[in-house]
């Protein structure tokens, strides 16, 4: 199995951590990075081959992982010359196989990705995602009127139920063959397109334990609960 893992962003919202180290080296619990931590995990659910896409910092990245013969896998690399966003990087990969996943690398969660994986293939999906139910609270009153202004509804600070995408997908060869090579393409291009193009796509809802470190609250938790947290994940601490 084959994965994919986006590790080329400059991780400007987790300045100032990020600032002379690429995010997914930042450091959990003293012990292991981010990525590395992803590879384990990969390697444990039957990923043998994985490629990092890269850009900013990447030469610390290669320099840090090598070949991944230190965490038993077989590891190279997709170098971007720009930013190309989420799903770009894709199109510089040659050799990809008919599925594969593709994650970010900056996520904590402790989904099966081999069970994920299959599901995909068994499904002959083109594209699955897998999603989170995340709640979110508006801290102000709601008005709903009609036409003419006359209230007819209010919500003290409602809270609603989103299903967000956890930026872990498993996508079919083809959906990346009809994209041009080397250009900025997003997550959101895909699901826009998709829609527009009536392209198979999958939700796959996953309600395990899912942490995007994405800000320096997010990796402060991460880091001082990394207790918990590698049981959770399946880590060794």
């Amino acid at each position: 199995m084959r994965a994919v893992i986006l590790a080329g962003g400059k991780g400007t919202r987790l300045r100032p951590y990020t600032t002379l180290i690429p995010k997914p080296l930042v450091p959990l619990g003293g012990k292991y990075s981010i990525l590395e931590i992803i590879i384990m995990q990969l390697k444990r659910s039957g990923f043998t081959h994985i490629t990092l896409a890269v850009n900013h910092l990447s030469q610390l990245i290669m320099a840090y992982f090598g070949d991944g013969s230190r965490l038993g896998v077989k590891l190279d690399y997709s170098l971007e010359d720009g930013e190309l966003s989420t799903i770009g990087p894709l199109t510089l990969i040659k050799d990809l196989p008919e599925n594969f996943l593709v994650m970010n690398g900056d996520i904590l969660c402790d989904l099966d990705y081999r069970k994920f994986f299959e599901s995909h293939v068994d499904s002959r999906s083109q594209i699955s995602v897998s999603s989170y139910r995340r709640q979110v609270k508006i801290d102000f009153g709601v008005l709903r009127h009609d036409a003419n202004g006359r209230l007819t509804e209010f919500q003290e600070k409602p809270s609603f139920d989103f299903d967000v995408s956890m930026g872990i997908y498993c996508i079919n060869r083809s959906v990346i063959g009809g994209l041009a090579t080397g250009v900025k393409y997003g997550f959101d291009n895909l699901m826009m397109d998709g829609l527009k193009n009536h392209q198979g796509i999958d939700i796959r809802p996953f309600d395990g334990y899912w942490l995007d470190i994405g800000r320096p609250d997010d990796y402060e938790f991460a880091d001082e609960n990394f207790d918990e947290l590698s049981a959770k994940l399946g880590i060794d601490r």
